[in-house]
């Protein structure tokens, strides 16, 4: 039996070893925390969401990062103290730009394929995550941010994605509870909200249950190939360990570049701050007056899920600030002054703020793939969109990892997708 070491118990970390797992391999997964989905995977927006598809390399979101540049409070902010890493990131995000529409088709096509995977692993080892179907509805308050929804939702359509058109008035009796002025939204009903951190943590300990060795509180101090087999070098206390394996995939969020970098394979990663708050529904009067439908404010950059009867989720926003986690007052006031203009009856008394940092490519594509090295394997990079196309993605890699390597289970496959990196 082949062994293979996934590094990193984020979503993308677990679905790959159990994507591993489920096709005969030997899986050993490494994780520096004590459980699984404790960073970047723990309080996310929630969105499923095949319609927030669209990448970001577009000239509109330069513009929008220039003019916020020094606005402490705006959606996107750009720190503007130079550094390498910062300045090679961007200028492949620049000549990404002329991709802009065949990515966004790609991410809305994987969007679509990964909810068939999700949702089965769901089922199959019962896990509960405060599924909603509900749909999401994107809100817009000018013409011009509802006209450019309009070009994005025929790109959305050429990735197999129905989405349609709403007038103020069918935005209210979509979500009854929403206040403000709005030009329109679009509606996609097949999109879905989920807690992240709730489904990693059940599929991790399906994980265990199908043999996957998962190590937490694992520093990895370094991680080698010899093209042949790699090796993963961890301390745990005051152990030091190296285990030699068959295969690696690396899956470790923003770290991914510097492990990258270390096996000789260029992952161009940088983190991206978004913030969170978690709304305590603790009154019946808080409970009636969020919304149940997620919502998206194209404006703001904000996106809301709500988790189970008494939370409610807000996120969102972009920092480009290096490897900072610090939670800023000034970044999480605007989700609650959100809450309070959108949903008046929500109080705001207990409110949870977190900030975690998206692995994002320059092309706003995950790498999933191969590494120059024959045994190494990339899953990582997703962004934004981690939770919404991990499935797939996972399926995807253990799809190259069983071709390169063999396994011992063969697994029913969707329909062909296209690698969304090599």
């Amino acid at each position: 039996m082949k062994t293979i070491a996934v590094i990193g118990g984020g979503i993308t970390g677990v679905t790959t070893a159990y994507a591993l797992a489920r096709r005969g391999f030997s899986v050993t997964l490494f994780e520096k925390q004590r459980y699984a989905a404790m960073e970047t995977s723990f309080a996310n927006g929630g969105q499923l969401s095949a319609s927030n598809a669209e990448v970001w390399t577009h000239w509109s979101t330069i513009l929008k990062g220039l003019k916020w540049m020094l606005k402490s409070d705006a959606p996107l902010l750009l720190n503007p103290k130079p550094s390498w890493h910062k300045l090679t990131w961007f200028v492949e995000f620049l000549s990404a730009i002329p991709h802009y529409q065949k990515n966004t088709v790609e991410t809305a096509r994987l969007a679509i394929a990964a909810r068939e995977h999700l949702f089965s692993w769901a089922e199959q080892e019962g896990i509960g995550f405060d599924l909603k179907k509900e749909g999401i509805l994107h809100i817009y308050r000018d013409q011009a941010g509802f006209e450019h929804a309009g070009k994005v939702s025929k790109l959305l359509a050429q990735g197999g994605l129905e989405r349609r058109a709403v007038t103020p008035q069918e935005m209210r009796s979509i979500e009854p509870t929403l206040s403000g002025t709005f030009y329109g939204g679009y509606f996609t009903e097949s999109d879905s909200t989920g807690d992240i951190h709730k489904f990693t943590s059940g599929l991790a300990a399906a994980c265990d249950r199908l043999g996957v060795s998962c190590l937490y509180g694992q520093e990895i101090l370094s991680v080698a190939s010899n093209g042949r087999q790699a090796s993963v070098t961890v301390r745990h206390g005051k152990e030091t360990a190296t285990t030699s394996f068959d295969g690696i995939v690396v899956c470790a969020g923003t770290a991914s570049r510097e492990l990258a970098a270390s096996l000789g394979d260029h992952v161009n990663i940088y983190p991206v701050k978004g913030y969170s708050i978690t709304v305590n529904l603790l009154d019946e009067t808080s409970r009636a007056s969020a919304p149940v439908v997620s919502l998206l404010d194209d404006e703001t950059k904000l996106v809301t899920s709500r988790l189970g009867d008494d939370r409610f989720r807000v996120a969102g926003t972009a920092e480009f600030n290096g490897y900072n986690k610090d939670i800023r007052a000034d970044r999480i006031r605007p989700l609650i002054d959100w809450v309070q203009a959108c949903f008046p009856g929500v109080s705001t008394r207990s409110v949870v703020p977190w900030a975690g940092l998206r692995p994002m490519m320059p092309d706003m594509l995950p790498r999933v793939g191969r590494g120059s090295k024959p045994c190494v394997f990339y899953n990582t990079g997703h962004g934004h969109l981690g939770w919404t196309l991990s499935a797939v993605t996972a399926d995807m890699i253990g799809d190259i990892v069983q071709q390169s390597m063999g396994g011992t289970t063969a697994r029913p496959r969707p329909a062909p997708l296209a690698h969304a990196s090599a």
